[in-house]
């Protein structure tokens, strides 16, 4: 890439993402409102471009190996109040309103265990709500 094309890319104005060999980008999501680390997912074009065309968060599930629109099956539909992108444009940042628990488990985060100082153990962090 060319000092020009890394320029563009990093100072300019021009959507133009950097999906890795797999063909994706990493997605943090975030509570607008709180700030709460919610989830990470992945997104190829298609799912970026579903994202942006409705509103609602559309990852690339790399388990399934197929898009899926978070909450197709719960209800539980991450609304994209923001979508940012970083500097190099390989990852990007949703602030989500959530419709329900962005994780599978039921969890509001999918972030509710922390590891403790002996490197072996979780603790669930508890939610003082």
């Amino acid at each position: 890439m060319t000092h020009a094309e890394t320029h563009d890319r990093e100072q300019g104005r021009v959507l133009d993402p950097r999906y890795d060999a797999a063909g994706l980008i990493t997605a943090v999501v975030t509570h607008h409102e709180t700030g709460e680390l919610l989830m990470l997912a992945h997104m190829n074009a298609a799912a970026l471009a579903a994202t942006l065309e409705s509103g609602e968060a559309t990852f690339f599930s790399r388990s399934r190996g197929r898009l899926w629109k978070k909450g197709e099956t719960s209800g539980h539909v991450m609304r994209v109040v923001e979508a940012r992108i970083d500097c190099d444009q390989d990852a990007l940042w949703l602030r989500c309103d959530p419709a329900g628990p962005a994780c599978h488990t039921g969890e509001a985060s999918c972030f509710y265990r922390a590891i403790e100082a002996d490197g072996r153990s979780l603790r669930p962090i508890i939610d003082p709500k």
